[in-house]
């Protein structure tokens, strides 16, 4: 219908009521998240499979936008009270069990599994079953300075340092590897280093940064140092397993690096862009962050002082392997969808192939396969990694996609938090956790 067609005076007038009360032209609505790489990647697609002749006009996509604020419990609210105004919604790995009981399973392409790996369709799985299409995922990076650590390296005075720095304060005797190889031991050793008020000859005043602030994103960035210690939030049984060797192990580091100054005294209210701005100083030697940092503090123009002198690998590996947290943004079926079949073709046509590459081209994030990323890696060299080290590396805890993870994850922040500010012992902190743990994920 379009106005042309109207005439004038009362249709005109129940159009624009129309409109008011929902998206009218709608054929398929697909509600995105607002701004940003995701929303310019989602608008690429979205066109390319309107384009599609075989896509026909009842079928055709219209996309729909709430406010980045309260978006996710604005979500919950439209979904729970059956909400029609879309046929597919966005989803994140956290919050899946929080609205699966709104949605349905979907039915992915045949290609979705050459192209995004197994370990990243998992994702979007809760329950065993999927629920959506990843389409932009999220993992860590280890950035770290290379003249540093080639200087480090060449120098045999340096190493013999470094032996007596580890044999201090890890009660083992290491030498300096490049940090492809590190143990979680030999990044902390790296760390402590190239901090000044350890080694006083240190070349920056810091050898890392640590995200402290009471942040559930930051448990996030955590949690792989005591996943490589064969850590996790439950077993198979669902017992939940916090308070184990493992996570002691985990807290104990950071405790260490914290109390021996390798990470600035305020870093109890560092999160994302702190510790990018710490490190963009020039004053640290390596740190662990997220994937989107990389784009900055890989820049000389963004970041002048280490742009051309930071490289990323994965995170450093213990004594169960090398692991880093995954989670991703994807698309699925909202239950009282009203074009559920359009929808189901949509979301199909996202996980192929054909889709994956448009989002790519279109400053998207996908975890794509090296067969897939090949044909993207000359313009976007950082989804080359992206897609290794999640088909590689890539995990998400046990309970992870449950209703109640991002309220664990809180819970996490405040003890974990506590311990390292020196608040409470390690004892308690690990206690509180698992009680905290057990009754949100009965």
């Amino acid at each position: 219908m379009t106005f042309a067609r109207m005439k004038k005076g009362g249709l005109i007038a129940a159009a624009i009521a129309s409109l008011l009360a929902g998206p009218a032209f709608a054929k398929v609505t697909v509600l995105g998240w607002p701004g940003g790489p995701e929303e310019a990647a989602l608008r690429a697609a979205a066109d390319a499979y309107n384009a599609k002749a075989d896509v026909a006009d009842d079928n055709k996509v219209e996309l729909l936008f709430f406010n980045r604020d309260g978006f996710w419990d604005k979500l919950q609210a439209d979904l729970a009270a059956g909400s029609t105004a879309f046929d597919a919604n966005l989803l994140a790995t956290y919050s899946i069990g929080r609205y699966a009981p709104f949605m349905e399973p979907v039915e992915l392409s045949d290609e979705a599994k050459s192209v995004y790996g197994e370990q990243v369709l998992t994702t979007m799985q809760y329950e065993g079953k999927q629920y959506g299409v990843p389409t932009d995922l999220s993992l860590h990076f280890m950035y770290y300075r290379t003249d540093l650590i080639e200087a480090l390296l060449k120098d045999d005075a340096a190493k013999a340092r470094f032996a007596e720095i580890s044999e201090k304060h890890l009660g083992k005797k290491l030498e300096p590897k490049t940090p492809d190889e590190w143990t979680w031991d030999d990044y902390a050793a790296t760390a402590l280093y190239f901090t000044q008020a350890v080694n006083p000859d240190s070349p920056t005043r810091y050898g890392t940064v640590l995200q402290l602030k009471n942040l559930l994103f930051n448990m996030m960035v955590f949690q792989s140092l005591p996943r490589a210690y064969g850590g996790n939030w439950m077993d198979d049984a669902g017992k939940v397993t916090v308070d184990s060797e493992a996570y002691r192990k985990g807290l104990e580091t950071y405790k260490l690096l914290y109390d021996a100054g390798a990470t600035p005294r305020d870093s109890l209210s560092y999160e994302f862009a702190e510790a990018n701005a710490a490190y963009a100083s020039g004053q640290i030697a390596a740190m662990v962050q997220w994937n989107g940092a990389a784009s900055e503090l890989m820049s000389k123009e963004k970041s002048p002082s280490v742009g051309d002198i930071t490289e990323a690998v994965a995170p450093p590996t213990g004594p169960e392997g090398r692991f880093t947290h995954i989670h991703g943004l994807g698309f699925g079926l909202n239950k009282n969808a009203e074009n559920k079949d359009g929808a189901i073709a949509f979301i199909k046509w996202l996980s192929s192939k054909e889709a994956a590459l448009v989002y790519a081209r279109n400053s998207g994030a996908p975890a794509l396969t090296p067969d897939v990323v090949k044909d993207v890696a000359a313009e976007r060299p950082d989804l080359v990694k992206l897609g290794e080290f999640a088909g590689k590396y890539g995990y998400v805890m046990n309970g992870g996609t449950t209703a109640k993870a991002l309220s664990v994850y809180e819970l996490q922040a405040k003890e974990f938090t506590g311990y390292w500010s020196g608040q409470q012992s390690l004892d308690e902190a690990l206690k509180n956790t698992e009680a905290g743990m057990t009754e949100l994920l009965k």
